[in-house]
């Protein structure tokens, strides 16, 4: 059975940074395309960065490039979103997706605020 946990979120001051984890089980992570995406309530999910199979190709929202990371510990079979230089407009529930499998986690709310 596929399952996503996402972890790490929290209440955080601009500026700031937080480090998002999402565990897979079901799947090994290092064969598949991974993303991450987010949503604000009353608002259409946003992709926020994914990462390919092999690693070799990641991209981001622009509104993402230069502060977030995506990254993959294939040993923990884990997924990272690094996000740095955090900005109030960064609050959002963050979720992590397999596409191979249509498979979410069940997010966790990242909060940025003074």
């Amino acid at each position: 059975q596929v399952q996503l946990v996402e972890s790490g979120g929290g209440s955080v001051q601009p500026g700031g940074s937080l480090r998002l984890s999402c565990a897979a089980s079901g799947f090994t992570i290092s064969t598949y395309a991974m993303r991450w995406y987010r949503q604000v309530p009353g608002k259409e999910r946003e992709l926020v960065a994914r990462i390919s199979s092999g690693g070799g190709n990641i991209n981001y929202a622009d509104s993402a490039k230069g502060r977030f990371t995506i990254s993959r510990d294939n040993a923990k079979n884990t997924v990272y979103l690094q996000m740095n230089m955090l900005k109030p407009e960064d609050t959002a529930d963050y979720y992590c997706y397999a596409p191979s499998f249509e498979a979410w986690g069940q997010g966790t709310q990242v909060t940025v605020s003074s």
